[in-house]
């Protein structure tokens, strides 16, 4: 593991951006669910020229993978080897590939082989300089934004994010596991998960919405620190309220008292009415995620 971790950090440092997600990075550490297998691919003398990460799932539906190669044994056909053992792990399925960044080996890789674009992911950026250092927003009666609390407030956090998040292909399935692995990640820190609660949060109180904020360090997302505006969720029966624009409020303060300078975000290009608010919102289009699909 080491050496793959070394991979991904040359591979980071070569092209501005990471080659795999939070969820393949996790599951390369700490293992993953039944159907997941790492693919290593050497040099006849036993150099890693690249990692792939498979997810099978239950074994029905799409498979899903990620990979890299190093940027020392580019265009030698180590990205084909690797593509060509993800086909066939994943048999008569069709497989959806991650290429992170959407650079032009990657599309020509895929287009080669027959894939096309299934989903685009945009990352989004704005400065944090004109942010309000401390907003007031005024919320609802009875409503109060507090800050989460490890071993207190996961199962109320879980129930919210799925409701918020159910037609999400990856984030509305989190399973507390996938939380805990978080809280024990470095970046965490409670103090910039803001959660608003109607009621009395300890005493049958209603878990409405919130906002996660993540903070990645320098050589993550470039040579800065660069904040992350990481889950924010409104529960379907809290909409309207105003809840999401007073969180995120919120949050980018908080990430703006961190001394940061940036802040990034993650939305899917087709979902137009989100891309819209934060371009509004003084967010640009940075860089591209592209999931290439092959179907049988």
């Amino acid at each position: 593991m080491p050496a793959v971790l070394a991979l991904l950090r040359a591979a980071t440092a070569a092209d501005g951006v990471r080659p795999l997600s939070e969820d393949a990075e996790l599951r390369l550490q700490h293992g993953g669910p039944a159907g997941g297998r790492d693919v290593l691919a050497r040099t006849p003398d036993g150099e890693l020229a690249g990692y792939a990460r498979f997810e099978g799932g239950d074994g029905t539906g799409d498979a899903e993978a990620e990979f890299v190669v190093a940027p020392g044994a580019r265009r030698q056909g180590v990205g084909r080897c690797l593509l060509t053992r993800l086909e066939e792990l994943a048999g008569d399925r069709p497989l959806r590939v991650w290429a992170h960044g959407d650079l032009p080996g990657s599309a020509e890789l895929a287009t080669g082989r027959g894939y096309t674009r299934a989903r685009v992911l945009l990352q989004m950026r704005r400065d944090l300089a004109g942010v309000d250092p401390d907003p007031r927003p005024a919320l609802p009666d009875g409503v109060r934004v507090h800050t989460f609390r490890p071993g207190h407030d996961e199962g109320a956090w879980l129930r919210v994010n799925a409701r918020a998040f159910a037609s999400h292909p990856e984030q509305g399935s989190w399973t507390r596991e996938d939380l805990r692995l978080r809280e024990a990640e470095p970046w965490f820190d409670p103090a910039g998960f803001f959660l608003a609660w109607r009621g009395d949060r300890d005493d049958r109180g209603t878990l409405l919405g919130s906002h996660w904020t993540k903070v990645h360090p320098p050589g993550d997302e470039g040579p800065e620190a660069v904040g992350e505006v990481y889950v924010l969720g409104i529960d379907p029966d809290a909409q309207g309220l105003g809840l999401g624009r007073a969180l995120t409020d919120l949050g980018l303060a908080h990430l703006r008292a961190r001394g940061l300078g940036q802040v990034l975000l993650y939305v899917d290009e087709d979902n137009t009415a989100a891309v819209t608010l934060y371009e509004r919102s003084g967010f640009t289009r940075h860089a591209v995620d592209v999931s290439w699909r092959r179907a049988l």
